[in-house]
Protein backbone atom coordinates (compact mmCIF):
# COMPACT_ATOMS: atom_id res chain seq x y z
CA UNK A 1 0.00 0.00 0.00
CA UNK A 2 1.22 2.89 -0.90
CA UNK A 3 1.50 5.85 1.64
CA UNK A 4 -1.75 8.23 1.01
CA UNK A 5 0.17 11.37 0.41
CA UNK A 6 1.65 9.95 -2.70
CA UNK A 7 -1.21 8.68 -4.62
CA UNK A 8 -2.98 12.35 -3.73
CA UNK A 9 0.08 14.41 -5.19
CA UNK A 10 0.58 12.00 -7.85
CA UNK A 11 -2.89 12.70 -8.64
CA UNK A 12 -3.03 16.02 -8.32
CA UNK A 13 0.13 16.73 -10.60
CA UNK A 14 -0.60 15.34 -13.84
CA UNK A 15 -30.79 2.94 -2.51
CA UNK A 16 -29.20 -0.54 -2.18
CA UNK A 17 -29.59 -2.81 -5.41
CA UNK A 18 -30.68 -6.46 -4.81
CA UNK A 19 -28.61 -9.04 -6.72
CA UNK A 20 -30.88 -10.45 -8.53
CA UNK A 21 -31.30 -6.98 -10.32
CA UNK A 22 -27.40 -6.52 -10.48
CA UNK A 23 -26.61 -9.91 -12.15
CA UNK A 24 -29.60 -9.19 -14.76
CA UNK A 25 -28.26 -5.70 -15.28
CA UNK A 26 -24.66 -7.55 -16.56
CA UNK A 27 -26.11 -10.05 -18.54
CA UNK A 28 -28.28 -7.31 -20.20
CA UNK A 29 -24.94 -4.45 -20.99
CA UNK A 30 -22.35 -6.77 -20.80
CA UNK A 31 -19.90 -5.68 -23.97
CA UNK A 32 -18.88 -9.05 -25.97
CA UNK A 33 -15.26 -10.35 -25.10
CA UNK A 34 -12.60 -11.64 -27.39
CA UNK A 35 -12.56 -15.82 -27.23
CA UNK A 36 -9.21 -15.31 -25.99
CA UNK A 37 -9.69 -14.21 -22.32
CA UNK A 38 -10.11 -10.88 -20.52
CA UNK A 39 -7.41 -8.57 -22.38
CA UNK A 40 -4.81 -6.95 -19.61
CA UNK A 41 -3.80 -3.48 -18.95
CA UNK A 42 -1.34 -1.99 -16.65
CA UNK A 43 -1.92 1.07 -14.21
CA UNK A 44 0.74 3.72 -15.34
CA UNK A 45 1.29 4.89 -11.11
CA UNK A 46 3.83 1.56 -11.37
CA UNK A 47 6.10 3.20 -13.86
CA UNK A 48 5.16 6.53 -12.37
CA UNK A 49 8.77 7.97 -12.48
CA UNK A 50 9.56 6.49 -15.64
CA UNK A 51 6.62 8.16 -16.99
CA UNK A 52 7.32 11.51 -15.56
CA UNK A 53 11.26 11.52 -17.22
CA UNK A 54 9.83 9.53 -20.58
CA UNK A 55 6.29 9.18 -21.09
CA UNK A 56 6.72 7.68 -24.93
CA UNK A 57 9.10 6.07 -24.46
CA UNK A 58 7.66 4.07 -21.52
CA UNK A 59 4.40 3.34 -22.97
CA UNK A 60 6.75 1.89 -25.80
CA UNK A 61 8.03 -0.93 -23.49
CA UNK A 62 5.19 -1.56 -21.63
CA UNK A 63 3.22 -2.28 -25.14
CA UNK A 64 6.18 -4.30 -26.20
CA UNK A 65 5.81 -6.54 -23.12
CA UNK A 66 2.58 -7.36 -24.27
CA UNK A 67 0.06 -5.37 -22.33
CA UNK A 68 -3.11 -4.10 -24.37
CA UNK A 69 -4.21 -1.62 -22.42
CA UNK A 70 -3.36 1.56 -19.65
CA UNK A 71 -5.03 2.70 -17.05
CA UNK A 72 -3.99 6.80 -16.58
CA UNK A 73 -3.18 8.38 -12.98
CA UNK A 74 -2.34 11.39 -14.26
CA UNK A 75 -2.02 12.70 -18.26
CA UNK A 76 1.53 14.79 -17.60
CA UNK A 77 -0.08 18.14 -19.52
CA UNK A 78 -0.32 15.78 -22.54
CA UNK A 79 -3.26 16.96 -25.17
CA UNK A 80 -5.98 14.52 -25.48
CA UNK A 81 -5.37 14.69 -29.47
CA UNK A 82 -1.87 14.09 -29.15
CA UNK A 83 -2.41 11.15 -26.39
CA UNK A 84 -5.17 9.08 -28.68
CA UNK A 85 -2.33 9.44 -31.05
CA UNK A 86 0.11 7.72 -29.16
CA UNK A 87 -1.77 4.72 -27.61
CA UNK A 88 -3.21 4.33 -31.51
CA UNK A 89 0.44 4.24 -32.75
CA UNK A 90 1.35 1.64 -29.76
CA UNK A 91 -1.58 -0.38 -30.50
CA UNK A 92 -2.72 0.51 -26.90
CA UNK A 93 -6.85 1.06 -25.48
CA UNK A 94 -7.08 3.24 -22.62
CA UNK A 95 -8.50 0.85 -20.04
CA UNK A 96 -9.90 3.45 -17.14
CA UNK A 97 -8.22 6.79 -15.70
CA UNK A 98 -8.49 7.68 -11.78
CA UNK A 99 -10.06 10.64 -11.45
CA UNK A 100 -10.51 12.40 -8.60
CA UNK A 101 -14.20 13.55 -7.47
CA UNK A 102 -13.23 17.18 -8.08
CA UNK A 103 -12.32 16.49 -11.72
CA UNK A 104 -16.27 15.04 -12.04
CA UNK A 105 -17.56 18.19 -10.24
CA UNK A 106 -18.75 21.83 -11.08
CA UNK A 107 -16.24 23.12 -14.16
CA UNK A 108 -13.95 20.93 -14.39
CA UNK A 109 -17.00 17.81 -15.30
CA UNK A 110 -17.22 18.60 -19.13
CA UNK A 111 -13.12 19.32 -19.58
CA UNK A 112 -12.76 15.56 -17.47
CA UNK A 113 -15.40 13.84 -20.22
CA UNK A 114 -13.96 15.32 -23.16
CA UNK A 115 -10.53 14.67 -22.68
CA UNK A 116 -11.51 10.84 -21.24
CA UNK A 117 -13.73 10.56 -24.69
CA UNK A 118 -11.55 11.46 -26.89
CA UNK A 119 -8.52 9.61 -25.69
CA UNK A 120 -11.64 6.37 -25.75
CA UNK A 121 -12.11 6.18 -22.37
CA UNK A 122 -14.96 5.17 -20.72
CA UNK A 123 -14.41 3.84 -17.09
CA UNK A 124 -13.50 7.13 -14.84
CA UNK A 125 -12.55 5.51 -11.43
CA UNK A 126 -12.33 7.99 -8.08
CA UNK A 127 -8.97 6.40 -6.47
CA UNK A 128 -9.31 8.34 -3.02
CA UNK A 129 -12.11 9.88 -0.71
CA UNK A 130 -11.15 12.46 1.59
CA UNK A 131 -10.71 11.45 5.42
CA UNK A 132 -13.52 13.76 6.69
CA UNK A 133 -16.04 12.13 4.12
CA UNK A 134 -15.54 8.71 4.98
CA UNK A 135 -15.94 8.63 9.00
CA UNK A 136 -19.29 6.98 9.83
CA UNK A 137 -21.82 4.81 7.89
CA UNK A 138 -23.96 7.40 7.00
CA UNK A 139 -20.85 9.19 5.35
CA UNK A 140 -20.55 6.34 3.35
CA UNK A 141 -24.07 6.09 2.63
CA UNK A 142 -24.04 9.95 1.40
CA UNK A 143 -20.69 8.66 -1.18
CA UNK A 144 -22.96 6.38 -2.68
CA UNK A 145 -25.62 8.83 -3.20
CA UNK A 146 -22.90 10.92 -4.86
CA UNK A 147 -21.57 8.22 -7.01
CA UNK A 148 -25.52 7.37 -8.41
CA UNK A 149 -25.69 11.35 -9.24
CA UNK A 150 -22.45 10.94 -11.15
CA UNK A 151 -23.05 7.63 -12.53
CA UNK A 152 -26.47 9.63 -13.90
CA UNK A 153 -24.66 12.59 -15.52
CA UNK A 154 -22.40 9.95 -17.09
CA UNK A 155 -24.61 7.77 -19.09
CA UNK A 156 -25.46 9.76 -21.62
CA UNK A 157 -21.39 9.96 -22.32
CA UNK A 158 -21.47 6.43 -22.39
CA UNK A 159 -19.36 6.60 -19.27
CA UNK A 160 -19.01 4.91 -15.76
CA UNK A 161 -18.12 5.97 -12.52
CA UNK A 162 -16.35 3.92 -10.34
CA UNK A 163 -14.57 3.81 -6.91
CA UNK A 164 -11.16 1.90 -6.12
CA UNK A 165 -10.25 0.56 -2.69
CA UNK A 166 -7.64 0.67 -0.28
CA UNK A 167 -7.26 -1.05 2.72
CA UNK A 168 -9.54 1.26 5.12
CA UNK A 169 -12.70 0.21 3.33
CA UNK A 170 -12.70 -2.94 4.74
CA UNK A 171 -12.37 -1.81 8.43
CA UNK A 172 -15.83 -2.42 10.10
CA UNK A 173 -17.56 0.99 11.34
CA UNK A 174 -20.48 -0.26 13.62
CA UNK A 175 -20.28 -3.72 12.18
CA UNK A 176 -20.43 -2.74 8.87
CA UNK A 177 -17.56 -2.90 6.19
CA UNK A 178 -17.47 0.47 4.33
CA UNK A 179 -17.07 -1.37 1.15
CA UNK A 180 -20.09 -3.42 1.44
CA UNK A 181 -22.17 -0.09 2.71
CA UNK A 182 -21.32 1.82 -0.47
CA UNK A 183 -21.71 -0.97 -2.81
CA UNK A 184 -25.17 -1.95 -1.50
CA UNK A 185 -26.23 1.57 -1.80
CA UNK A 186 -24.99 2.26 -5.42
CA UNK A 187 -26.57 1.49 -8.97
CA UNK A 188 -25.80 -1.29 -11.18
CA UNK A 189 -23.71 1.13 -13.43
CA UNK A 190 -20.83 2.37 -10.68
CA UNK A 191 -18.15 -0.08 -11.09
CA UNK A 192 -16.44 -1.88 -8.28
CA UNK A 193 -12.90 -1.58 -9.01
CA UNK A 194 -11.67 -4.01 -6.33
CA UNK A 195 -7.97 -4.18 -5.91
CA UNK A 196 -7.21 -7.43 -4.80
CA UNK A 197 -3.77 -6.64 -2.83
CA UNK A 198 -5.01 -3.49 -0.90
CA UNK A 199 -8.23 -5.79 -0.20
CA UNK A 200 -6.51 -8.45 1.67
CA UNK A 201 -4.24 -5.96 3.64
CA UNK A 202 -7.24 -4.50 4.90
CA UNK A 203 -8.47 -8.00 6.44
CA UNK A 204 -11.28 -8.16 3.42
CA UNK A 205 -12.06 -10.96 0.69
CA UNK A 206 -11.78 -9.72 -2.83
CA UNK A 207 -13.36 -13.32 -4.10
CA UNK A 208 -16.33 -12.67 -1.65
CA UNK A 209 -16.97 -9.19 -3.03
CA UNK A 210 -16.58 -10.14 -6.62
CA UNK A 211 -19.41 -13.43 -5.80
CA UNK A 212 -21.29 -10.81 -3.99
CA UNK A 213 -22.01 -7.73 -6.70
CA UNK A 214 -22.36 -9.26 -10.14
CA UNK A 215 -21.76 -7.59 -12.96
CA UNK A 216 -20.01 -5.04 -11.04
CA UNK A 217 -16.24 -5.27 -11.17
CA UNK A 218 -16.06 -4.14 -15.20
CA UNK A 219 -12.12 -3.37 -14.18
CA UNK A 220 -10.42 -5.05 -11.67
CA UNK A 221 -6.99 -4.44 -10.03
CA UNK A 222 -4.09 -7.49 -9.82
CA UNK A 223 -2.54 -6.67 -7.32
CA UNK A 224 0.03 -9.08 -5.24
CA UNK A 225 -0.24 -9.87 -1.44
CA UNK A 226 1.47 -12.08 0.94
CA UNK A 227 1.44 -12.13 4.88
CA UNK A 228 4.98 -14.36 4.62
CA UNK A 229 6.71 -12.55 1.73
CA UNK A 230 5.89 -8.44 1.77
CA UNK A 231 8.37 -8.35 -1.71
CA UNK A 232 6.12 -11.21 -3.39
CA UNK A 233 4.96 -10.22 -7.11
CA UNK A 234 2.03 -11.83 -8.68
CA UNK A 235 2.47 -15.37 -9.20
CA UNK A 236 5.12 -15.42 -5.86
CA UNK A 237 2.07 -14.23 -3.21
CA UNK A 238 -0.54 -15.78 -1.61
CA UNK A 239 -3.92 -14.08 -3.85
CA UNK A 240 -5.99 -16.99 -5.08
CA UNK A 241 -5.53 -15.71 -8.48
CA UNK A 242 -6.91 -19.49 -9.49
CA UNK A 243 -10.59 -18.57 -8.38
CA UNK A 244 -10.48 -14.84 -8.61
CA UNK A 245 -9.75 -15.37 -12.21
CA UNK A 246 -12.64 -17.84 -12.10
CA UNK A 247 -14.83 -15.02 -10.65
CA UNK A 248 -13.81 -12.37 -13.10
CA UNK A 249 -14.36 -14.55 -16.46
CA UNK A 250 -18.38 -16.23 -14.62
CA UNK A 251 -20.32 -13.58 -12.70
CA UNK A 252 -18.23 -9.87 -12.30
CA UNK A 253 -18.32 -9.26 -15.59
CA UNK A 254 -15.00 -8.14 -16.01
CA UNK A 255 -13.87 -5.99 -19.07
CA UNK A 256 -10.17 -5.65 -18.25
CA UNK A 257 -7.68 -6.91 -15.67
CA UNK A 258 -5.20 -3.79 -14.57
CA UNK A 259 -2.22 -4.59 -12.90
CA UNK A 260 -0.73 -2.65 -10.20
CA UNK A 261 3.06 -3.59 -8.93
CA UNK A 262 3.98 -0.38 -6.85
CA UNK A 263 6.37 -2.01 -4.04
CA UNK A 264 9.59 -1.37 -6.34
CA UNK A 265 11.49 -3.95 -5.32
CA UNK A 266 13.37 -4.78 -8.82
CA UNK A 267 13.10 -1.58 -11.15
CA UNK A 268 9.66 -1.17 -11.98
CA UNK A 269 9.22 -1.89 -15.55
CA UNK A 270 11.00 -5.13 -15.05
CA UNK A 271 8.24 -6.05 -12.11
CA UNK A 272 5.28 -5.08 -14.29
CA UNK A 273 7.23 -7.60 -16.65
CA UNK A 274 7.52 -9.99 -14.23
CA UNK A 275 3.73 -9.91 -13.31
CA UNK A 276 2.60 -9.76 -16.77
CA UNK A 277 4.32 -13.12 -17.68
CA UNK A 278 3.24 -14.82 -14.68
CA UNK A 279 -0.63 -13.77 -14.72
CA UNK A 280 -0.11 -15.02 -18.06
CA UNK A 281 1.06 -18.60 -16.70
CA UNK A 282 -2.37 -18.49 -14.34
CA UNK A 283 -4.50 -17.57 -16.91
CA UNK A 284 -3.31 -20.76 -19.29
Amino acid sequence: MRELFSRRSFLTTSSGMVMGGALAYWMHTKDARAADDIPVGLQLYSVRKQCEKDFTGTLNKVAAMGYQGVEFAGFYDIPAKKMRSLLDELGLQCCGSHTQLTALQGDEFKKTVEYNKTIGNKYLIVPWLPEEKRQTVDDWKKMAELFNGLSDQLKPHGMLVGYHNHDFEFKPIDGQEPWDVLFSNTDERVVMQIDTGNCMKGGGDPLAYLKKFPGRAKTVHFKAYSESNPKALIGEDEVPWKEILKACRSSAGTEWIIIEEEKDVVPPLKGVEICLKNLKKIMA
